[in-house]
C-alpha cells in the first residue's frame, strides 16, 4: 500500500522559511513523478512544482526563485525548500506521486495517483 506523508508546515512571519517534507513507503520513488500542490481555502488545488524520477523539474511561475525542490531516492523522501515567503503562499500543502510515464511532469491534480494528507502553511504579514 502506498502511503505519503508530510510534514514541515507551521506559520512563519512574511520573508521567512519552511522546509516541507514528503516521505513515502510502499512506493517505488525513483519511477515515479512526484510534485507539491497547495490548497488556500476557498480555492482550487494548484500546482506548486514537481520532480521526474531522473531529477527534472518543473516549477509553478509563482515559486520560481523562491522554492526548490529536492528528492532523495534513497531515503524516499522529497523535499520543498520554501524561502521568501508571502501571505499568498498561505495554504494546505499536499505532495503527490504517479506513475512516472514520458517523463511528464503534470500541473494537473486529477494526473496523480497517490496523496499525502496535507501539511498547513501559514505565512502572515
Amino acid at each position: 500500500q502506498v502511503q505519503l506523508v508530510e510534514s514541515g508546515g507551521g506559520s512563519v512571519q512574511t520573508g521567512g522559511s519552511l522546509r516541507l517534507s514528503c516521505v513515502t513507503s510502499g512506493h517505488t520513488l525513483s519511477s515515479s513523478v512526484m510534485a507539491w500542490f497547495r490548497q488556500a481555502p476557498g480555492k482550487e488545488r494548484v500546482f506548486v512544482g514537481g520532480v521526474t524520477g531522473t531529477g527534472r523539474i518543473r516549477y509553478a511561475d509563482s515559486v520560481k526563485g523562491r522554492f526548490i525542490i529536492s528528492r532523495d531516492n534513497a531515503e524516499k523522501t522529497m523535499y520543498l525548500q520554501m524561502n521568501s515567503l508571502e501571505p499568498e503562499d498561505t495554504a494546505v500543502h499536499y505532495c503527490a506521486a504517479r506513475a512516472d510515464t514520458l517523463g511528464i511532469i503534470s500541473d494537473t491534480p486529477a494526473d496523480y495517483t497517490y496523496w499525502g494528507q496535507g501539511t498547513r502553511v501559514t505565512v502572515s504579514s
